[in-house]
């Protein structure tokens, strides 16, 4: 995992609290996409240390770790499958 990929997520993860702040969104609604996120980007760290064996590897950022925090579970499937075969 390249240090770069860290500081763009936390990166983003500033910029979803200034806008949430700045759009008067609830506070507890994006803490509960943040901790999301961070629980995305946990499953995916996981398939990709579990897939370094079968020569897999799915795109750690923002934007996979978001889909996953909010969809959990079918989520993860989700890349996986478009991985799979699409290629993505």
């Amino acid at each position: 995992m390249n240090f770069k990929f860290v500081l763009y997520f936390i990166a983003c993860i500033g910029i979803i609290i200034v806008f949430g702040k700045r759009f008067l969104f609830p506070v507890r609604k994006i803490l509960k996409l943040v901790f999301n996120s961070c629980m995305g980007l946990l499953i995916i760290f996981v398939i990709n240390l579990v897939g370094q064996s079968f020569d897999f590897h799915i795109g750690l950022n923002f934007i996979n770790s978001v889909i996953v925090g909010l969809l959990g579970i079918p989520g993860a499937g989700l890349l996986i499958i478009l991985q799979i075969f699409c290629g993505l």
